[in-house]
């Protein structure tokens, strides 16, 4: 069909543009208040030992579900306290915890009016199967905008996805009180209040409660996608895990994840009806835990150390020490830690994410005129766009010119001769690289961008696919990590290959498994390593079970980047 595309991403854009900046009070707001909370969560689970904590949650949880399971509870987070994980932990659980609390105080009050309005209800049921099957990770997109990179949206877009539950099973519960009921207590006068919540309430309870656990879980399960972000916790853990091909670390991680899921769990399962009610009163243990908790925030508030340190109107302070990074995997976050070493940047904080995410915040920034160091490496179409600078480096923590370069495995030479020699043959320069990204950053997708940068450098193509055998439909793997420049080369060398015979598939994945992948055979070749410093690491690792084709692009540059207004020239300026 000719029929001409609906702007209908682009009309989207312009709302989130227009949001963005009409309600960028509120969500300064929010994000302030969001928090302020999450740190006092973090303080009162902080205060003290970890074997305070430990035993507090033991109590609980047997209280709740019996002695095996309070058993299980203490041996677990002990064993989560070896393995090293327990501030990630802290972090995961008061993420969650703040989730959940969110979903409790928005999601049972609309699901109450649901049942008491078919208007509402008819509203709210399609955008909570919008909600429930949008994937998670769109959530993520405007939440960076909305609220910048770091917990605020991994909270965010955790609360969006976890409180469909909530409303549906609390709209069921008061749905499902018995008609007779309702006209006994219609019969005895009772105001529409003391229906509520002397009769539906407490009869619906159950099914709320239910969907109140399920709606703890759903927010558990978006800590690892929450870490794209740069939200802490058990899923950045896993997040890195994944990136480096660490299993060992992935299980530890991940076995963490498992245990706080089965403790809050059983808990949100078991708090209407406790284990050992009969023995202590639930109202009293409830009290004690709530004095203990308000009491643990009260003094952590008076006895913290609030000093700044430095100049308030400094560059550091108006950029909160952060620096926004990209996926920790990343060989160039790596680089950024020995930075802050050598420069001894102790007072800033790298803020792990991803690409995507650290140049969201860097619009954001630009657009505000506000300060902000981001990682950064060219070629990148972001300094097409923007107007950005390198801070000059004379430690030479981020070390000189790398190139990019192209990796085949083992065997593919015979297998597909043609191929192996176009891939070998590959070779352009930033200004080819940045032309094709430039466009992908306009709208115009990745494969349409490959597509008109062909057409219009066949002499350079040319020169690629020289002597090189046709194909006959083999197929070709090639595997690129999301940075923009990979998906640009991998783009363009795959359309190269398609047009000459081969069956083009490209997979995007982490940086380890990209490099794992072409070493064990399960793909046939990338053209993204980047060499001798940031992926050096993957490259020695693997090199034995690779073939090394050479540079595809020399001339890359990695460091830390600020827009040109910034008054401030060299990383010895942020101290």
């Amino acid at each position: 069909m000719n029929m001409p595309k609906i702007p209908l991403g682009a009309w989207v854009d312009s709302l989130v543009d227009w949001i963005t900046i009409v309600f960028a009070g509120l969500f300064t707001l929010i994000t302030n208040v969001i928090e302020g909370l999450l740190d006092i969560l973090v303080d009162v689970m902080s205060a003290g030992p970890s074997i305070i904590l430990i035993i507090v949650l033991t109590l609980l949880v047997t209280y709740t579900s019996r002695w095996p399971l309070g058993l299980f509870t203490l041996i677990s987070l002990l064993l989560i306290d070896n393995l090293g994980y327990w501030e990630s932990s802290i972090q995961t659980l008061a993420i969650v915890i703040l989730s959940g609390v969110l979903t409790i105080v928005i999601g049972i009050p609309i699901g109450i009016w649901c049942a008491q309005n078919n208007t509402v209800r008819k509203i709210v049921t399609p955008i909570l199967d919008f909600m429930q099957t949008m994937p998670a990770f769109v959530y993520l997109i405007p939440s960076i905008l909305f609220f910048g990179i770091g917990v605020v949206p991994g909270i965010i877009a955790s609360f969006i996805f976890a409180i469909a539950p909530t409303i549906r099973m609390t709209n069921l519960g008061i749905q499902e009180v018995p008609n007779d009921l309702i006209e006994a207590s219609d019969a005895f006068g009772s105001t529409s209040s003391q229906k509520l919540f002397k009769v539906q309430i407490p009869l619906a309870t159950p099914t709320i409660m239910a969907g109140v656990n399920q709606s703890i879980m759903l927010a558990l399960s978006m800590v690892v996608t929450a870490s794209l972000v740069g939200a802490p916790g058990l899923g950045a853990d896993v997040y890195r895990a994944v990136s480096q091909i660490n299993v060992g670390q992935g299980f530890e991680a991940g076995l963490s994840i498992v245990i706080i899921a089965i403790i809050l769990d059983r808990i949100t399962q078991n708090l209407r009806k406790p284990a050992y009610e009969h023995v202590v009163s639930r109202k009293i243990i409830f009290t004690i835990l709530a004095l203990l908790v308000v009491g643990t925030a009260l003094f952590g508030t008076f006895t913290k150390d609030t000093a700044v340190t430095g100049d308030k109107n400094s560059f550091a302070a108006k950029a909160d020490y952060e620096i926004i990074g990209i996926e920790p995997g990343a060989g160039l976050m790596k680089l950024t830690k020995t930075a802050i070493d050598d420069y001894k940047l102790d007072d800033w904080k790298l803020v792990e994410g991803s690409s995507a995410a650290m140049v969201a915040e860097l619009k954001k920034a630009i657009d505000k005129k506000e300060p902000i160091v981001v990682t950064g490496w060219s070629p990148h179409w972001m300094f097409s766009k923007y107007d950005l600078k390198y801070l000059e480096d004379p430690n030479e923590s981020f070390g000189g010119a790398e190139n990019i370069n192209s990796i085949a495995r083992k065997g593919l030479e015979q297998d597909a001769p043609g191929a192996y020699k176009i891939l070998d043959q590959f070779f352009w320069d930033t200004k080819d690289m940045e032309n094709v990204m430039v466009q992908v950053s306009e709208g115009m997708s990745p494969s349409e961008a490959a597509e008109k940068w062909i057409k219009e450098n066949q002499d350079k193509v040319s020169k690629w696919t020289q002597g090189a055998q046709t194909g006959n439909g083999e197929k070709i793997k090639l595997v690129y990590v999301a940075w923009d420049t990979e998906i640009a080369s991998t783009n363009v060398i795959g359309k190269v290959l398609e047009q000459n015979g081969y069956d083009v598939t490209l997979s995007q994945v982490e940086v380890g498994p990209m490099f794992a992948g072409v070493a064990n055979g399960s793909a046939d070749a990338m053209v993204a390593a980047w060499l001798p410093g940031t992926h050096l690491e993957y490259y020695n690792k693997y090199k034995a079970e690779m073939v090394d084709l050479g540079p595809n692009l020399k001339g890359t540059k990695n460091g830390l980047v600020v827009p040109d207004y910034v008054d401030i020239d060299s990383i010895e300026d942020l101290k």
